[in-house]
């Protein structure tokens, strides 16, 4: 389920083994209304997925203000989860619909529908092949031109599998991915599908900043600039992080 839930979390960073923490490099406006699916940094800009049935849309945001420049809704009943830039197209999963929509990056046209038989939650691309999470412990590989499914990975962290797989973000080789209702971000081999390592994101919001919002949620990564930026859903902030081993 992904239904709305509000928790504390006491504003202090722990490490455990094989646990990277972080330092905060920039903190940046986020709109607070905004129930972040999906995160995708290209040429500048954020573009982000929102998700709830009647708020749900995708969104050109200024990374500095916060603004968002250009936006469209998505409809009910659908629940808008996440997005990858593929060429010159913008592609959005849905939650339990099982319909996905295919925009062109600039205009923000939609172009075309497909369907997938999962649950759609997370999505992101390694230059080759798209790569979808539907909330199990199971990477879907899918073709970027026919958007139909090539292949799976299952996730396993010593020897267990990692439920709760959400969103995703293709960084220096290695699949990120958000564990749904945690603070703890999933460093992924994306060729043995074996946890690398995890990044615990404890205490980016402090306890009086985290009341009425909803999980960590949202990667992007600056590929140009070697900038990693996280944020939440419902959060007012998006940060620019430097992993700490």
């Amino acid at each position: 389920m992904k239904k709305f839930v509000c928790f504390f979390v006491a504003p202090f960073v722990f490490l455990l083994l094989g646990q990277s923490g972080y330092k905060i490099v920039h903190t940046y406006p986020h709109d607070p209304g905004a129930f972040t699916q999906g995160l995708v940094f290209y040429d500048g800009y954020l573009y982000g997925g929102t998700g709830m049935v009647g708020e749900s849309s995708i969104r050109k945001v200024d990374l500095t203000s916060g603004k968002v420049v250009q936006k469209v809704d998505l409809p009910a009943p659908y629940f808008g989860e996440g997005i990858v830039l593929w060429k010159d197209k913008l592609i959005e999963l849905t939650w339990q619909s099982k319909i996905g929509f295919v925009y062109d990056r600039a205009t923000f046209k939609q172009l075309r529908t497909f369907t997938y038989n999962r649950e759609g939650w997370g999505i992101t691309q390694d230059g080759k092949r798209l790569i979808m999470s539907d909330g199990s412990a199971t990477l879907y590989f899918w073709d970027p031109e026919t958007l139909k499914e090539i292949g799976h990975l299952d996730v396993v962290d010593k020897g267990s599998p990692v439920q709760n797989l959400n969103e995703l973000e293709y960084v220096h080789g290695e699949i990120y991915a958000n564990v749904w209702m945690t603070d703890r971000i999933a460093r992924i081999s994306p060729a043995t599908g074996h946890v690398i390592g995890w990044i615990d994101l404890t205490g980016l919001l402090s306890g009086a900043e985290r009341r009425g919002t909803d999980v960590l949620n949202g990667i992007a990564y600056d590929a140009k600039q070697n900038r990693l930026f996280v944020t939440g859903k419902r959060w007012p902030k998006l940060f620019e992080i430097r992993l700490a081993p």
